[in-house]
């Protein structure tokens, strides 16, 4: 595929964000990107006013879609089914899967990831930094599964520390083509002892410290 006819769906996920999308989601709805692109947001069945700020997007930008997970699961597997749903609901070729508590820094992320973005990876996964993103790909879910079942990624205090986040695998958002989400999705479901989470761990670590070919660093303006 020419890389200036890719399309995206971004999707994220919330429950009881009302105030992190009124922050954040205007820099997802008002990226720089001509072939255009589609945002969406699964509502995890929010008890606060989240529905009415989507509302109140939707009304303004017709490229924001909304879709929710029927009922509360508090299951450890939640986010997973949530971002099922958002995939099912996508149009495009591209899935990026984020997070609405992370900010975008610029109005061209978008472009600035398909310029950089390698057709013959499987998964790319990118990491937020202070001017840009820093996109780390992988050529086989195999590959890039050590990152996508760490259990700390569901400890919302680990997921946001800022420090050393490209060092410990902490990415911000998962890049993906729909018809790999599946099997991508089935990484969530894996649970890790406490002995293979740290062997895990140690592994991201030794790779991320010496392997920093394998990264792009995109400074946006």
């Amino acid at each position: 595929m020419n890389t200036s006819e890719r399309k995206y769906s971004i999707i994220m996920t919330c429950y009881d964000q009302a105030t992190e999308l009124e922050s954040n989601l205007p820099a997802f709805l008002t990226q720089e990107y001509e072939p255009g692109y589609e945002v969406i947001v699964v509502n995890e069945s929010s008890t606060d006013q989240t529905e009415d700020v989507l509302k109140l997007f939707k009304s303004n930008y017709p490229h924001l879609y909304t879709t929710f997970l029927p009922k509360p699961n508090i299951s450890l597997f939640r986010k997973k089914f949530a971002f099922n749903i958002g995939a099912k609901a996508a149009k495009n070729e591209w899935i990026i899967f984020t997070n609405i508590n992370n900010m975008i820094v610029a109005d061209d992320i978008l472009k600035a990831v398909n310029d950089n973005l390698t057709d013959d990876s499987q998964l790319t996964i990118g990491y937020h930094v202070n001017k840009g993103i820093r996109l780390q790909s992988f050529v086989s879910l195999s590959d890039a599964a050590p990152f996508i079942i760490k259990g700390e990624r569901r400890l919302s205090h680990i997921i946001n520390r800022k420090h050393f986040k490209f060092t410990w695998g902490r990415y911000d958002f998962i890049i993906i083509r729909k018809n790999d989400v599946v099997e991508m999705l089935q990484l969530f479901e894996q649970k890790v002892s406490a002995s293979k989470l740290l062997s895990i761990r140690l592994q991201i670590l030794v790779r991320n410290l010496f392997l920093h070919s394998t990264t792009t660093l995109l400074v946006t303006t």
